[in-house]
């Protein structure tokens, strides 16, 4: 008798691993790290547990793929947004409308996962912690390189102080995430025009 050929039994699941780590993100991001389970992720991704950890392993590693996707898409948008525009200043009003659109309707009610991540991971896993932290000091001198630009173009005032500026800038950005965690902001364009008047 001719040998049976071996079929696809025993094989693992076949899927798009981007398509599967954004289904994810959005479970990291509405729930947070230590309350989306298996289960969660499982539904989430429409995918069996089993498949998840043959491709990722656990949640901690599902979680870090997850984590690097999601800060590489959002800088690159971001980048991209930035590069058409000739000042320091019209690069900022950018930067916050950017955070204002990211923080209105659905898209701010599955949260940031950088800033819901920040307080969360901190006390229980330092790497994971080390990884946020790195994101948000890489905004913070992303902000501070785009004041000094601005200053050396003339658009931003140079007697400002530019550390100090970035700092404030940096909890207007993360507090608008967290206030669209669970409300639309009010007065949007009042909000960047308020803050652009701290760059005269």
């Amino acid at each position: 008798m001719p040998q049976q050929s071996r079929g696809v039994r025993g094989r693992p699941r076949q899927f798009d691993t981007d398509n599967a780590l954004d289904l994810a993100m959005q479970v990291f991001r509405s729930k947070g790290y230590h309350s989306a389970s298996i289960s969660d992720l499982s539904e989430g991704m429409q995918l069996t547990a089993g498949s998840i950890y043959k491709a990722f392993h656990d949640k901690r590693n599902l979680f870090l793929q997850v984590f690097a996707r999601y800060t590489s898409l959002r800088n690159t948008a971001l980048s991209q947004r930035l590069a058409v525009l000739p000042t320091g200043r019209e690069k900022i009003a950018a930067l916050l409308h950017f955070y204002l659109e990211s923080a209105s309707s659905v898209e701010g009610r599955r949260g940031c996962l950088v800033v819901g991540s920040a307080i969360e991971l901190q006390q229980f896993d330092p790497e994971l912690s080390g990884l946020v932290t790195t994101a948000l000091q890489r905004n913070q001198q992303g902000i501070l390189q785009l004041i000094q630009q601005g200053q050396q173009d003339g658009s931003v005032n140079p007697k400002c102080n530019a550390e100090a500026l970035t700092s404030v800038l940096l909890c207007l950005v993360l507090g608008m995430r967290v206030a669209g965690k669970l409300n639309d902001l009010p007065a949007r364009e009042e909000v960047v025009s308020t803050a652009l008047a701290l760059l005269d």
